[in-house]
């Protein structure tokens, strides 16, 4: 049953070999990898109005050179990206480049910076876009949660199908909002162009503004930077490319970069020269197309594309979080399941776990996420800041032909990564103090797993100048027994084929008068072997019976033997059955797979019905 509503969602297994059809062209990967840097348009310009408003409308002039200075970011990270992903062709981006350049340290603060980040972007994008939803219907707002993890569960589902699937379907939103929003842009332009717009409504460049400062407009342009959060994804995702995957990925990059500066470029302008004011219950984006095309078709169509991409904005944690999470695990710094492909030749663990974090998420916070925006952003420019400065170490270490250009570009975009860094603590520190504490949680994490693994692999390490291992001289088998039954049966057998020395069967009993009666009939039964019956007046099984066992192992080991504890079970028919029964054969084994020097074996009996 379970099989086959599991083929139903995900498919049928593909062969390893397949893994090459699996790959994306450049359009399908533009889709998918860049549908979070672009749906922040939706909200980017907003946040740099809001941080203006609190000084006067009339300092919105102030958006152009601002809305310029993010550009000027955007075109360094592009480069350096771009940089990095023929430097670094197996992917990894921020993590990789810290660690081979700054160190292991930096490396983990960046690459769990992202991973923690692209959590965030499933959650907050998921929430964004349902309330884009239970805005336009009123009546679903209480159920926002349950809407919310709706979405991640079908996004989840849909990336388990394997990354072509997810992105023949997850392309069509995602263009349609590059359309929309460009028809709306053109068209606004058009009216301006045409003196359709009235030029009262906007405040001239250059306007002396009273009480202006510098802080202020940094504030502004650090909030207008969130617009650039998934700039990265696609130097982390090299892997999903077809070959040649780096050429194919560089050039996905620069369109995803042009394409973010022109929609949040036209955004800033429209937004500046209608003279929009940020309110409540509407959005800038949502204004402005109100403003250019009335409440009429295309009105509703900007919006539902635009609710659409931020749901699908999630999409771009799902193709880069696993790909992340194979660099950590290969390095040792989480598990290793994350380097384990699935069915369809995804990393399925990453995207579950990715799935199941952010549900969490989304639950604790009830869905109310946008206060985690500012956390978001600043868990995007840490490893921007980083990765730019192991690019500048790699250059100056290295110099290569033209590598002062490249050096300067790498400076540059190092330099304004760190100042929108710290203007993020500086003026949102109430949201987002605690990178603070989860960052150092983090690497601590990922130095006890690294450390657990060091320590797994010199043990099992097989070494010319290791002492000979001690010599088992024979075998000592302890057999639990419940009662006289064709389980036991079985496994006596199975114990007798094995030639011990020694067979033990052992009997826990919760009655004193219990002891007699058994004791009679295995002596019926099997008098050749040693029945030693445990009398449990707590009525515990697993404490009399690992005591006993640690009595044998102890008495064993002086005479160079062997004990083995053969645990009977028997199999239900149906995986339900299960659960009809006590399962003492599965706490006893928990229990002795921490005892050293005793073996374990289990011998199971299938039921017929």
């Amino acid at each position: 049953m379970m099989s086959s509503v599991k083929r139903f969602l995900i498919g049928r297994p593909l062969k390893s070999e397949q893994l090459g059809e699996q790959k994306l062209n450049k359009t399908k990967a533009l889709a998918i990898l860049s549908s979070d840097a672009l749906s922040s348009v939706a909200y980017g310009p907003e946040q740099i109005l809001l941080v203006l408003v609190t000084l006067s409308a009339a300092a919105f002039w102030y958006s152009i050179p601002i809305a310029a200075g993010v550009l000027v970011l955007l075109l360094a990270l592009i480069l350096s990206y771009r940089q990095i992903i023929f430097a670094y062709p197996h992917g990894g981006g921020a993590y990789v480049v810290s660690k081979e350049n700054l160190g292991k340290y930096p490396g983990l603060v960046a690459g769990g910076s992202l991973l923690v980040d692209y959590i965030l972007t499933v959650a907050v994008s998921v929430s964004a876009g349902t309330d884009a939803i239970t805005s336009a219907f009123p009546s679903l707002h209480p159920y926002n949660v349950v809407i919310a993890i709706v979405f991640v569960l079908l996004i989840t589902t849909l990336n388990l199908r394997g990354v072509t699937e997810s992105a023949s379907f997850l392309a069509y939103p995602v263009y349609l909002f590059v359309l929309a929003l460009f028809i709306l842009i053109g068209l606004g332009v058009f009216h301006i162009l045409t003196g359709g717009v009235p030029a009262n409504l906007h405040t001239p460049l250059g306007t002396p503004i009273a009480g202006i400062s510098l802080f202020l407009l940094l504030k502004a342009f650090s909030s207008g930077s969130s617009a650039l959060t998934g700039v990265e994804a696609i130097s982390n995702a090299i892997p999903n490319f077809k070959a040649p995957a780096p050429n194919n990925a560089a050039k996905t990059l620069v369109a995803m970069g042009s394409l973010l500066a022109v929609l949040f470029t036209g955004i800033v302008f429209l937004a500046y020269y209608y003279g929009i004011t940020p309110q409540e219950d509407a959005t800038v984006v949502s204004i402005i197309a109100e403003q250019v095309f009335g409440r009429n078709f295309m009105y509703y169509f900007v919006q539902g594309t635009t609710a659409l991409i931020l749901v699908l904005a999630a999409n771009t944690g799902y193709s880069a979080f696993p790909l992340l999470a194979v660099n950590l695990a290969k390095d040792k710094f989480i598990p290793r399941m994350f380097t384990v492909r699935g069915d369809r030749l995804g990393y399925s663990n990453g995207i579950l776990i990715l799935g199941l974090l952010s549900i969490l998420l989304i639950i604790a916070f009830e869905g109310r996420t946008e206060h985690l925006i500012p956390l978001y952003a600043v868990g995007v420019f840490i490893p921007f800041t980083l990765s730019q400065s192991g690019m500048m170490v790699k250059w100056i270490r290295q110099k290569p032909p033209g590598w002062m250009t490249k050096l300067i570009i790498n400076t540059t975009g190092a330099l304004i990564s760190f100042i929108v860094t710290m203007m993020f603590f500086l003026t949102k520190f109430a949201q987002v103090w605690p990178v603070l504490i989860f960052l150092p949680l983090i690497i601590l994490l990922f130095y006890r797993i690294h450390k657990h693994y060091e320590a797994v692999a010199d043990q099992l390490r097989i070494s010319t100048c290791e002492a000979e291992p001690l010599a088992i001289e024979g075998n000592i088998i302890i057999l639990p027994v419940a009662g006289i039954t064709h389980v036991v049966e079985n496994s006596l057998r199975y114990a007798k084929s094995l030639g011990a020395e020694q067979i033990i069967a052992v009997h826990v009993p919760f009655e004193r008068e219990d002891d007699t009666i058994f004791e009679e009939k295995w002596k019926k039964f099997h008098p050749e072997v040693r029945l030693v019956t445990l009398y449990s007046p707590y009525r515990s099984i697993i404490h009399p019976l690992t005591k006993f066992i640690d009595t044998v192992q102890r008495k064993a080991s002086e005479s160079k033997y062997q004990v083995t504890v053969i645990v009977p079970q028997f199999i239900p028919k149906k995986g339900w059955h299960n659960i009809l029964h006590n399962q003492s054969s599965l706490l006893l084994r928990a229990h002795l797979l921490y005892r050293r020097d005793v073996i374990i074996t289990t011998v199971p009996y299938h039921l017929k019905k």
